[in-house]
């Protein structure tokens, strides 16, 4: 009885099946991690080209002189082109307004009297967006006038459509954005920018 005890315990110690199911089940769930994140990570990169290619197009149809599209128009082709990708996404659009496509994403001048680089200390600043504070962005809100560039952008917020966010720390929403530089048809002269001066705290 113990010799076949003693054999039958060689035997299951040698017995390899099913060896490779219980290595399945440790690498498993690496793997549909990894393979949700590839997934998650292509869609978004899906919804974002075709985001942009959208704002591209809306850049084409607005340099058309004399306008044919309203703005209305343009956020709703956008609109419609995220929602071909993405029906639940919430679009959202923001215009900013500069004098010359060089003004775009730079700072309102400012007279760094003590070397610094921060506006502060009452040193006097130009502001050319009427706010009365010192801005890293010189742009005016809105779409501007007559020969202004305008900074157009869009932006997606959805819920990620793989629940990757369940597993690791990331947030259960996804949110994609795309930019175009537009410039205003010359219907008329362009209001010059006078700037205000102010003084930084």
């Amino acid at each position: 009885m113990i010799i076949q005890f003693a054999s039958t315990m060689r035997k299951l110690r040698r017995d390899e099946s099913g060896v490779t199911v219980i290595e399945f089940g440790f690498v498993a769930p690496v793997l549909c991690l990894l393979l949700m994140g590839m997934f998650d990570l292509g869609f978004q990169a899906y919804a974002q080209t075709n985001l942009s290619g959208a704002m591209q197009e809306a850049a084409r149809k607005s340099a058309l002189e004399p306008t044919v599209i309203t703005t209305n128009q343009l956020d709703a082709e956008v609109t419609e082109a995220i929602h071909a990708v993405v029906p639940s996404a919430q679009v959202s659009f923001e215009r900013k307004n500069y004098e010359t496509f060089d003004d775009i994403d730079k700072p309102e001048d400012f007279t760094d009297n003590n070397g610094n680089g921060i506006c502060d200390n009452n040193e006097p600043f130009e502001d050319l967006n009427g706010n009365l504070n010192w801005d890293q962005d010189r742009g005016r809100n809105g779409l501007g006038g007559a020969r202004d560039a305008v900074l157009y952008t869009a932006s997606a917020s959805f819920d990620r459509v793989f629940p990757l966010y369940g597993f690791i720390d990331i947030p259960s929403t996804a949110t994609i954005s795309a930019s175009t530089v537009l410039r205003n048809q010359p219907y008329d002269e362009q209001t010059d920018r006078q700037p205000v001066v102010g003084y930084c705290t």
